[in-house]
């Protein structure tokens, strides 16, 4: 059954004024369970064929840490009908661009094409999904670049360690507590039987959406899909990850030491809801209130005013099952940890006790509308949206309506949210520290995970 979403104007009388925005898009289902997604816009002579699989770092087996990943970088390799080493070349040739990307709950490729190039991203990315060439030589080629890649961005990196570090503690049962990319250790000891059976299991059409956004056709791009991805067998049902944490009841207090920092940092850390809860678009405004901008209230006070911090942060790390909201701050000179951590409480407490004003929450919610207006300004932007709105949300057409849920936050939502989540009975206070304060004998806390 084919289903087309389209969202009409939008008025927004709290501000006086009105706008339109729509992504008009077609949804259906091929016999194979593949979800297909089309947005046509014949604006510009651009294709995106994006294809997102519902498997990331939270659907591994313990000991095989980083397996998603690593496929991210594997399925480059090559196919039976596309040499090893020519993917990058072939896209190129064409004038188009492409990536992969992974998080705990997916992971995305997309190539963007001149639309000419349409029918050959659709026959790429089929390519991928049913002839990939897995072997030793493409396993140990990849096995060093993800190997460099976690030097450069992770060990290497300031501050690399830091959520990887967060997701230990917040999570206990859940696989959120390790990393997207893995240990070195899980990859090597892997057979590889082991990287085609994760294939096999998580790579199936069924546990797929393919996304085509740009200068189409669509009765056009329909044949092209059947053609290309109806003969594709389905994959074996997937059980989604479905691991239930324990609410969270007492503080925890720990240290962890980086060899590529100077400056030190220290960060509250509390486990939330997953980002398909009205509570985790609350937490994102939370955020905007302490720490966006100059005139947000811990930048205001501790970086302009106190002149106490050299930089603040505040983000909700939302993901499918879970998230974690973390606060955090540098000192400015030899400001003590302490003292920024009181100053955040201070800000936090003033949520759970005062609403913001009207005219703050004014400011907030036009911020989120000019948001709104100015997301989506590409088709490869819209095709990732589509994806992400459909695998991870259940609902592809809030590209168009999430802003309602935002214009339906309260006051009160922020000051409720804000007591029920963010306590010191619930959290992690972590003290990021140079690895040169580490006192002598202390093994425990070390910033290379390898």
């Amino acid at each position: 059954m084919i289903k087309k979403f389209s969202l009409t104007a939008l008025s927004c009388l709290l501000f006086g004024t009105g706008f339109s925005q729509e992504v008009e898009f077609t949804k259906y289902e091929l016999d194979n369970g593949l979800d297909v997604i089309l947005h046509q816009d014949n604006s510009a002579p651009v294709v995106t064929v994006g294809v997102m699989y519902h498997v990331g770092a939270k659907d591994e087996e313990e000991g095989r840490s980083g397996f998603a990943h690593f496929f991210e970088h594997l399925l480059f390799e090559g196919t039976e009908n596309i040499e090893r080493g020519e993917w990058f070349n072939i896209v190129g040739a064409q004038g188009g661009s492409n990536n992969a990307n992974t998080t705990q709950d997916r992971t995305y490729y997309y190539e963007t094409f001149p639309s000419n190039s349409l029918k050959l991203g659709l026959w790429m990315e089929a390519e991928r999904m049913l002839h990939p060439v897995i072997n030793q030589i493409g396993v140990d080629t990849q096995n060093e670049v993800v190997k460099e890649e976690k030097r450069l961005r992770v060990d290497n990196q300031p501050y690399g360690q830091l959520i990887f570090g967060m997701g230990e503690f917040m999570f206990k049962k859940h696989p959120y507590r390790t990393s997207v990319i893995g240990t070195m250790a899980d990859l090597d000891a892997a057979k590889l039987d082991e990287f085609k059976d994760f294939f096999k299991k998580y790579y199936g059409p069924n546990n797929a959406v393919l996304v085509v956004a740009g200068d189409i056709d669509i009765s056009e791009t329909k044949k092209l899909i059947e053609d290309y991805y109806g003969d594709i067998p389905r994959g074996s049902k997937v059980e989604p990850v479905n691991i239930k944490e324990d609410p969270i009841k007492k503080a925890m207090v720990d240290t962890t030491y980086d060899d590529n920092i100077q400056i030190p940092l220290i960060s509250l850390v509390y486990r939330t809801p997953g980002m398909k809860e009205k509570d985790s678009y609350v937490l994102n405004m939370i955020s905007t209130i302490l720490t966006e901008g100059k005139s947000s209230r811990m930048y205001k006070k501790m970086v302009d005013d106190e002149k106490e911090a050299l930089q603040v942060l505040a983000f909700n790390n939302s993901m499918e099952d879970y998230g974690m909201y973390v606060i955090g701050a540098l000192p400015m000179g030899d400001t003590p940890l302490n003292t920024l951590a009181e100053s955040m409480d201070e800000e936090i407490k003033k949520l759970q006790t005062e609403l913001i004003s009207e005219k703050e929450f004014q400011k907030l919610q036009n911020i989120y509308m000019n948001r709104f207006v100015n997301s989506n300004s590409t088709v490869q932007g819209i095709a990732s949206s589509l994806a992400t709105y459909h695998m991870l949300y259940g609902d592809a057409n809030l590209i168009n309506k999430e802003i309602e849920i935002y214009q339906n936050i309260t006051r009160e939502d922020i000051k409720r949210v804000a007591s029920e989540y963010l306590n010191d009975n619930q959290r992690l206070k972590l003290y990021y520290l140079p690895a040169s304060e580490k006192p002598e004998g202390d093994a425990e806390n070390q910033s290379q995970k390898q």
